[in-house]
């Protein structure tokens, strides 16, 4: 991390010299930010990177609540958690990875595949108890009515929004590292699909006002996901033991299950009933608007549909393939097995220097050993 000494030094503003110190550039580009939150002059500005920003006091039975929703300057916001980001992806790599890494002297293929791994473990493990913890407090998980209710969620509570920011943040962080790691290109296409993946549903969620459902398809991926790579690193360790991707099977389908679920519930069911029908773009129900048309309905369902069952094919497709593989090995062992102990029943019993045939001692050359002479007295 920063400050630390480098065995070989690296001209500066090179290509290697990027590479290799981009985490100090970045806490040092961070550093300035907070130093900035000292001085009157440029703490409104240094605000604009922290916090998240388009606060509203809205009124309610006890008061007054402020509450969050988005705009422009949420970009600035999310540049800025861009780089801690950075700067936790280097601190993980650096003392964790490289360490078990030191260890294990994997290949390279392997040592690419378990940094995956590892940085999305730390990753997920820290979103799904984040996110689970946001869903609880805000009562999402205890009254499943408020998934729909009142939408459009226009108004966002402060850490549901700082939620979003940070796992926007992160997603796109990703990019960047492909750079910064030395990603194989023939790992390129893949690792860029899924962050897309993951930009589009979350970006499209925070913008069509559908937090609340996403924080709970978040948690349900995020879970499988965790189990998941948790597995290749276990895999990674120990080739023998394959026990978590069982493991990560019944939850991928059982997450499957409740995502598909979740959408027919909310979208097919729960925002067609919303009471605030009427195209009102002041009031941010124009997506509810949309989402009365049956049409737009029923489009967003079967886009999904599909999505979800590309999903399952993979998954049954990967599921199969490993199975065969599994079972291509057991008949190869039990063949070499069997050829073995048939070699170690045709070599011919040896006894004293020589083998019995037909009820006479032959030396191993196929002569008969000499009788041994006696002494005379």
């Amino acid at each position: 991390m920063a400050f630390r000494r480098r065995a070989k030094s690296h001209p500066l503003f090179s290509q290697e010299f990027l590479i290799h110190n981009h985490a100090d550039i970045g806490f040092c580009l961070v550093l300035s930010v907070l130093i900035a939150l000292m001085f009157e002059v440029t703490a409104k500005t240094a605000f604009l990177f922290i916090l998240p920003q388009y606060n509203v006091s809205v009124p309610t039975a006890d008061g007054e609540l402020v509450q969050y929703h988005y705009g422009l300057t949420d970009l600035v916001t999310i540049l800025f958690y861009i780089f801690i980001a950075i700067i936790l992806h280097a601190v993980v790599q650096e003392y964790a990875l490289d360490k078990i890494n030191r260890r294990l002297h994997l290949s390279k293929v392997k040592h690419s595949k378990f940094n995956e791994s590892g940085q999305l473990v730390a990753f997920h493990l820290t979103s799904v108890i984040w996110c689970l913890y946001v869903v609880v407090t805000e009562g999402y998980i205890s009254n499943p009515r408020s998934l729909w209710e009142n939408y459009p969620h226009v108004y966002l509570p402060f850490q549901v929004k700082f939620f979003y920011l940070c796992q926007l943040a992160y997603w796109l962080h990703a990019l960047p590292e492909l750079y910064f790691q030395k990603v194989r290109k023939e790992e390129i296409p893949r690792q860029l699909r899924c962050i897309a993946l993951y930009l589009v549903h979350i970006a499209g969620a925070y913008l069509l006002n559908l937090t609340r459902l996403g924080l709970i398809l978040l948690l349900l991926q995020y879970l499988a996901e965790f189990f998941f790579h948790m597995a290749r690193l276990v895999y990674f360790t120990d080739e023998n033991n394959e026990k978590l991707f069982n493991v990560w099977a019944v939850v991928f389908v059982v997450t499957r299950l409740f995502t598909l679920t979740l959408y027919i519930l909310v979208i097919g069911f729960g925002l067609p009933r919303v009471e605030n029908q009427a195209l009102d773009p002041e009031r941010g129900n124009f997506f509810s608007f949309l989402f009365n048309n049956i049409l737009f309905r029923m489009s967003v369902l079967l886009l999904v549909c599909l999505f979800q069952a590309s999903v399952m094919w993979r998954f049954i497709h990967f599921q199969l393939r490993r199975w065969r593989e599994y079972w291509n090995e057991q008949s190869s062992r039990k063949r070499a097995a069997a050829a073995a102990g048939t070699k170690q029943q045709a070599k011919p019993l040896k006894r004293d220097s020589g083998y019995h045939e037909n009820g006479v001692v032959k030396a191993e050359n196929g002569t008969s050993p000499r009788t041994k002479k006696l002494k005379s007295p």
